[in-house]
């Protein structure tokens, strides 16, 4: 508790401080609420306007959610193959690299005109952001088996099943869960920007939508209050992450035996 503790007071203190300031310079300047709302009325706000935001907060967590899911399945799946056949890998792996490095803002109206489909469209386009990060730190953790160990199972004969399961798996484990953080971030923010491109309304509408629609109407403390929970979003699926990835390793990596010392 004292280890956790010492580790969120700082962030929260230093959060609180800029919060302060904030909502003082607002009050002491008199900034227009059209131009920069203060924390206590963004707070407001998302009190007042909970029950608009909070169904788009639903839509927006299950696009990211459904995205993260399909990219880990995938990306480790590809993985898993590109370790078996050194052909495979060098025939593919530039194509993931293609799908990284294309903007994502300039494909997703392409994806959304053929998908007819809003909500396949808007996974399709939150899946391309966060596919790479997995699939990328998982080739690399099962091609980083130590080569001692590698030859040592197979001067007792065991078969390339054995060789997975019990020595590139649990090697290729940090550098999964590596990915897996980064990716889910991604797949939030694939969502987010494949919304602002569909620009849909309606009960299946997003957050992203509500921060258009905020900005076209002038509610912008309702705005800055969508952001807002996007930006707690992220935030708790970094947590849930790096809390599984410390649960998953706390007992045998040292990274993260190194921290619960």
């Amino acid at each position: 508790m004292r280890a956790v503790l010492g580790r969120a007071v700082p962030p929260v203190v230093i959060g609180l401080i800029v919060l302060s300031l904030w909502e003082t310079l607002v009050r002491v300047k008199q900034v227009a609420v059209y131009i920069l709302p203060g924390p206590l009325l963004i707070v407001t706000t998302l009190v007042k306007d909970w029950g608009t935001l909070y169904p788009s907060l639903l839509v927006t967590l299950a696009i990211t959610g459904a995205a993260l899911l399909v990219a880990t399945v995938a990306g480790v799946l590809i993985a898993i193959l590109f370790t078996q056949s050194r052909w495979v890998e060098r025939s593919l792996f530039p194509y993931a690299v293609i799908l990284q490095v294309t903007p994502i803002v300039a494909i997703a109206p392409l994806i959304i005109i053929w998908v007819k489909n809003i909500p396949v469209a808007l996974l399709i386009c939150a899946w391309i952001v966060a596919f790479f990060p997995i699939v990328s730190n998982t080739t690399l953790g099962l091609n980083s088996a130590d080569h001692n160990l590698l030859n040592l199972f197979q001067l007792y004969g065991a078969s390339r099943r054995q060789v997975f399961w019990h020595l590139r798996l649990p090697s290729a484990m940090p550098y999964f869960l590596g990915g897996l953080r980064i990716s889910g971030g991604l797949a939030l923010i694939g969502a987010v920007v494949a919304e602002f491109v569909a620009g849909t309304g309606g009960t299946q509408s997003g957050l992203a939508y509500r921060v258009l629609e905020s900005g076209y109407t002038m509610q912008i403390p309702r705005m800055f209050a969508a952001l807002f929970m996007i930006t707690c979003t992220g935030i708790v699926i970094f947590l849930a992450l790096n809390g599984l990835s410390h649960l998953v390793l706390r007992k045998w990596h040292e990274s993260a035996v190194a921290r619960e010392g």
